[in-house]
């Protein structure tokens, strides 16, 4: 008789159909108090996507979500409610509030499209990364600190710089214990990582948190790995951008952006 198998760890643990409890493998890089916003960012189309599972399959797909960071996102338990903001037969939009302690700490909007068969027109760049299986390891947890970061399988396909970084990502954990997740979610809950892939500047002396997620699509992502094509832009006036070109193993599908507050760290 075969060993049992270990139970794999997770980002979230489920409370009810609402709530969860992240782990300490969720918590941040700026403050391990904190929840990082990745893996949270990907529980959010979790329960996008329980929510529409509730309904009658339209087969739209997601192809925006963006994400606005209203506050402090504590290390404790979350709940997420869904609603359906213009429903439609080819076009939805649903939004997702995420409350900790009864405030609402993120609110996303996501517009889901009609799938359809557009083979015969599609094109675009088709420039395909290094497969991650051929790259080394890159211990990002030497420049970050927190459980979510220690996690990661980072593989640089070019050796990391300040503002400049091309890596993929995968993780051994569940987003949520015990509940099978789509896809897209698990591909997701990596995204908001691409702020910490290029740092401009040591986060030892600098602070440039980023205030909000925007994704978009044009492709549905596959497969175990997230690429970022990364790129950190910093302003002369406290602002900053993070740009990033999506990856899966078989190309780019999207991009991604977001803003940062850009300031010195107190006492550096």
């Amino acid at each position: 008789m075969p060993a049992p198998t270990a139970p794999r760890g997770s980002y979230f643990e489920p409370i009810d159909d609402h709530r969860y409890k992240p782990t300490a493998h969720a918590s941040g890089a700026w403050d391990p108090d904190e929840q990082h916003f990745s893996p949270l960012g990907g529980l959010v189309v979790h329960a996008i996507d329980r929510h529409r599972a509730a309904g009658p399959d339209s087969g739209l797909v997601l192809s925006r979500i963006s994400y606005d960071i209203l506050g402090r996102l504590a290390l404790d338990e979350c709940d997420i409610q869904v609603e359906t903001i213009r429903p439609g037969r080819t076009i939805e939009l649903l939004e997702a509030v995420v409350r900790i302690a009864d405030r609402p700490v993120v609110r996303a909007r996501a517009w889901f499209l009609a799938g359809l068969d557009t083979t015969a027109v599609a094109g675009g760049p088709d420039d395909r990364l290094a497969p991650p299986e051929s790259l080394t390891a890159w211990q990002m947890s030497d420049v970050w600190p927190g459980g979510y970061v220690a996690s990661l399988d980072v593989r640089p396909v070019t050796p990391p710089r300040p503002g400049r970084t091309t890596a993929w990502l995968s993780t051994p954990l569940d987003l949520v214990a015990g509940v099978p997740v789509s896809p897209l979610a698990s591909y997701l809950a990596l995204v908001d990582t691409a702020n910490g892939i290029a740092a401009r500047q040591p986060p030892t002396a600098w602070m440039f948190p980023n205030v909000d997620l925007t994704v978009h699509l044009h492709r549905q992502p596959h497969g175990a790995w997230t690429g970022l094509d990364t790129t950190v832009t910093f302003g002369p006036s406290g602002q900053g951008l993070t740009r990033t070109v999506l990856h899966d193993v078989d190309g780019p599908v999207g991009h991604a952006q977001q803003i940062l507050t850009v300031r010195p760290l107190p006492g550096a």
